[in-house]
């Protein structure tokens, strides 16, 4: 369902929020991806799924507006991970290494999973600096000391 005010289609599931990107992020709609997203953040989700798996192409503009909502939700204690299956767009966050610093899945329902996966200590996985396979191996980063890779 999508949520008035956002011009990308949204579905709460509770208050996980699950958002669907363009094929294409770039200068001429960065702006609005990020507004969309801390709008989405200001309803007060305690989650922000953004699903890329339709983005074909990023830039440094969009790679902006995902940082600066990733460093919005961490700041209000919500999780975000983005879901990311473009090779092109893969290499993009690998490259500026906002892979290490937002959690990358391969599917929405990875992302979602891992969000019942508890980290260490029976706690919740923030900020685990990986690309996530498969959420419940037990040598994803929450098997690992300090929830890196």
């Amino acid at each position: 369902m999508a949520v008035s005010g956002e011009h990308y289609a949204v579905l709460w599931v509770g208050l996980v929020a699950v958002v669907s990107l363009p094929a294409e992020i770039d200068i001429s709609n960065a702006d609005q991806v990020r507004d969309d997203l801390l709008s989405i953040l200001n309803r007060g989700a305690t989650l922000l799924v953004v699903d890329m798996s339709a983005t074909t192409f990023c830039d440094s503009a969009g790679l902006n507006a995902l940082v600066r909502a990733f460093k919005r939700a961490t700041t209000s204690g919500t999780g975000m991970r983005v879901v990311v299956s473009a090779r092109a767009v893969q290499r993009v966050f690998a490259i500026t290494g906002v892979d290490h610093l937002i959690d990358i899945y391969p599917t929405v329902a990875a992302a979602m999973a891992a969000a019942d996966q508890p980290g260490p200590g029976g706690k919740p996985q923030p900020g685990c600096a990986t690309t996530h396979a498969d959420p419940g191996d037990p040598d994803d980063c929450a098997a690992k000391p300090g929830g890196t890779a």
